[in-house]
């Protein structure tokens, strides 16, 4: 089931808003363009960040803790309140990230982000971030298997 399915959009935002809202946000991942009631599910670990603070929390431990990093913009698409980002974080493995201690190693992880953003705000955000891919990177896997 779609984002769009299990939360209608409000049809007064437009693709143009809604790209607006998309392209100011993950330019900066200024926490003044989320909705203070906005949901991020991260879909790998299960786990919610429900509400700004607790998105920006996630966000900043992410890019500036456990790693220290940028998301690159691959590609985006665009609808009537909804956005799919497809990135990928690229840094430096810096602390503690899917309990693997900082290794100092230069990593590139996929990243895909489905968003609804609805009143000039991301309210929601479904995370798919490929964690396997940083754990290869890091020297964590061993033959698909974890070391």
């Amino acid at each position: 089931m779609s984002i769009q399915e299990t939360h209608p959009v409000r049809r007064e935002q437009s693709v143009e808003e809604t790209r607006r809202v998309l392209d100011a946000y993950t330019s900066s991942h200024d926490p003044s363009f989320i909705a203070p009631d906005a949901v991020f599910h991260d879909v790998a670990s299960g786990q919610d960040h429900l509400g700004r603070e607790a998105v920006a929390g996630m966000l900043h431990h992410v890019y500036h803790v456990a790693l220290d990093a940028r998301a690159e913009t691959v590609r985006t698409t665009v609808g009537e309140g909804v956005a799919v980002l497809e990135a990928a974080v690229v840094g430096t493995h810096t602390g503690d990230f899917a309990g693997v201690p900082a290794t100092g190693r230069e990593v590139r992880i996929p990243l895909v982000v489905s968003y609804r953003i609805a009143g000039g705000l991301v309210q929601e955000g479904h995370v798919y971030l490929l964690v396997a891919s940083f754990l290869q990177q890091v020297g964590a896997l061993d033959g698909g298997r974890a070391s």
